[in-house]
């Protein structure tokens, strides 16, 4: 697995995948292959993976991707000093901070509506 281009960090417990890997899978997996294919194709054994890891990575990736779009694939942890950042962002940092923040906000405003109108619902038939 180490020898992988597509693998950052593998230890007992987890394998750490590249970012360029999960920007890949999320672009296959749009294009209809299955999550099983990309990783066979990745020159991952499958076998030794097992499908509940890339079940689990699939539905992790997918769902942070869904959430905060191609910034949500990035490994967090390498920010997580817990120092301020010092310099300035760059503008494609700023950029993908900012279309992450969109697309939080774009559902979080599906779901308030949603949620709107079921309120509505359950008073309608309250009322009948």
């Amino acid at each position: 697995l180490r020898r992988n281009p597509y693998v950052k960090n593998v230890s007992a417990k987890a394998i750490t995948y590249t970012d360029a890997f999960k920007e890949r899978f999320i672009q296959e997996y749009s294009q209809g292959t299955l999550p099983h294919e990309i990783f066979q194709e990745a020159g991952f054994p499958i076998d030794v993976l097992g499908s509940t890891r890339i079940r689990k990575a699939s539905n992790r990736w997918r769902t942070a991707f869904q959430e905060q779009g191609s910034a949500g694939l990035t490994d967090g942890r390498k920010h997580a000093s817990g120092r301020p950042l010092t310099r300035e962002l760059s503008l494609e940092e700023k950029y993908a901070r900012l279309e992450a923040k969109m697309k939080w906000l774009e559902a979080e405003n599906e779901f308030l509506k949603k949620l709107d109108q079921l309120e509505r619902q359950m008073r309608k038939k309250k009322s009948n």
